[in-house]
């Protein structure tokens, strides 16, 4: 059997740096290596356009390892000397900690009584709410804290968005861009390298090009990991979707003519495809589409478990009191289930204790998408009204990540992953494309530079960057679905 195409040591204290994490214990994957390359490449060959690299790579990918590998690859070489990461969940923030001690770092949580020589320290993490909430104070200890030459790094990037005309709009990334002016470069990881508003947003190169008669600027990746590519590796799970489809009653039946169906996953009509959805994750809906779907994923969970016993599922309710009735009949199916929400103090131990095995299901509203690492999920049910393109993604790919236990076990390809979830128009074409990058186009602005004819690229950018082999995208064809819309007899 293959196993992941990285290995790190076994769990136990974390060794320092000094001692050594033997380089034999972690192989890098080939977009790691990449990452590496790029990254001293740009430091060999600064520019002012090239202080930023972004990197896209969905869950599972090993963004963290691969900007942690990045950095004590370039300390070895006395190219860096300090690191600080910026991220948005104090969940993310652990495991940030909890991976940088397997590899030997010592990566210390900033907080503002914090004194930097009271003991050794490799990185510094900061929260985006802390950097932003504490921007001055950050700002006037920085020069003070010996970091010497040192990478800025953001997680979820897309999350610092950057919007000239409201600063206050977008305080994070506002906070962000000046506590990491004096970085050597700032390396930005995300899963979805796309914003709803269509903001542009920190340590991301903007690229004008032509479209027709007109100029428009993209965020371009410097490294762009297609799932598909990885999922050839065995480093993730393929996804399998099970749309349910059905067909909405809209009206009062007691009055004749008064009552219209209308099909779930055929709607064309806007206001009517928003109006079945809401319809559809109804557990009481007449349609029973919710029902059947999760009955149907419930039975898939049992199929999986026969071959991998610790496997478990996750729901995704559209608010509280609609995340309590999905428990309540998952519970009186006899299955233990864990319901989280941010209003809950304890939603991090229960998450916790999810991941540990305790429970068969985890019923969440909006905590267990973005950042959440659960190998152990299989089955992801998809019932909320949210269907923007990076929360379907975020949700669905909690489900392509490989536990390491398993790796021996199964062979590459690995057993697929589940997701179910109501026929929605707009859900299945994100689930056709869920493994495909696309472009990002910033909000429309007035541009001052005009393109020569023939010339894409603004000239202001590091040309080099976009020639280097180090930074080419990776692109892989998206998996192919299944013949899913078949009505149920």
């Amino acid at each position: 059997m293959a196993m992941p195409s990285f290995q790190l040591q076994p769990s136990g204290p974390p060794k320092t740096e000094q001692k050594g994490v033997s380089d034999a214990m972690v192989r890098p994957r080939e977009w790691q290596s990449r990452l590496i390359q790029l990254l001293r490449a740009r430091l060999l060959r600064p520019t002012p356009a090239g202080h930023d690299v972004l990197v896209h790579a969905g869950p599972g990918a090993g963004k963290t390892l691969g900007a942690l590998l990045s950095f004590r690859s370039l300390r070895r070489e006395q190219r860096l000397d300090r690191f600080v990461v910026f991220c948005h969940r104090s969940s993310i923030a652990e495991q940030w900690q909890q991976a940088a001690g397997r590899l030997g770092l010592t990566l210390q949580a900033w907080n503002p009584a914090w004194n930097a020589s009271e003991q050794p320290w490799d990185g510094l993490l900061l929260s985006y709410q802390s950097a932003g909430r504490n921007r001055q104070q950050v700002q006037q200890q920085l020069p003070d804290l010996g970091l010497g030459r040192w990478l800025a790094i953001a997680d979820e990037v897309h999350h610092l968005g950057l919007d000239p005309e409201e600063p206050e709009a977008a305080a994070w990334g506002h906070a962000f861009h000046a506590l990491t002016g004096t970085a050597q470069l700032r390396l930005g990881l995300t899963g979805t390298p796309f914003r709803a508003d269509n903001l542009a947003f920190c340590a991301a190169r903007r690229v004008t090009v032509r479209e027709g008669d007109e100029i428009v600027e993209r965020i371009a990746p410097d490294l762009s990991v297609e799932p598909r590519q990885l999922i050839a590796a065995g480093d993730v799970r393929p996804l399998e979707f099970r749309f349910q489809d059905g067909w909405v009653d809209h009206g009062r039946r007691h009055r004749p003519g008064d009552l219209e169906t209308s099909p779930l996953s055929a709607e064309e009509r806007e206001s009517w495809r928003a109006r079945n959805l809401r319809r559809a994750i109804q557990l009481g809906d007449d349609s029973s589409i919710a029902l059947q779907l999760l009955l149907k994923a419930r039975r898939r969970l049992a199929h999986v478990r026969t071959a991998h016993p610790e496997a478990g599922g996750l729901v995704v309710a559209r608010d509280i009191a609609h995340a309590r009735r999905i428990s309540g009949l998952l519970e009186e199916q006899g299955d233990r289930v864990q319901l989280v929400h941010s209003q809950d103090p304890t939603a991090p131990e229960r998450m916790a204790d999810f991941r540990e095995g305790t429970a068969d299901w985890l019923v969440s509203i909006d905590m267990c998408a973005e950042g959440f690492d659960a190998p152990r999920v299989r089955v992801v049910a998809y019932l909320t009204t949210v269907v923007t393109r990076s929360r379907f993604v975020q949700a669905i790919t909690r489900a392509v990540r490989m536990d390491g236990s398993r790796a021996g076990i199964e062979a590459v390809p690995r057993d697929p992953s589940y997701v179910f979830a109501p026929a929605d128009p707009l859900l299945i074409r994100y689930a056709r494309s869920w493994s495909l990058s696309e472009p990002y186009l910033i909000r429309s602005r007035s541009l001052n530079t005009a393109l020569e004819p023939g010339q894409d690229s603004n000239p202001t950018l590091p040309m080099e960057a976009l020639d280097e082999r180090a930074g080419a995208v990776i692109r892989l064809r998206g998996p192919e679905l299944p013949q899913f819309l078949k009505r149920s007899a």
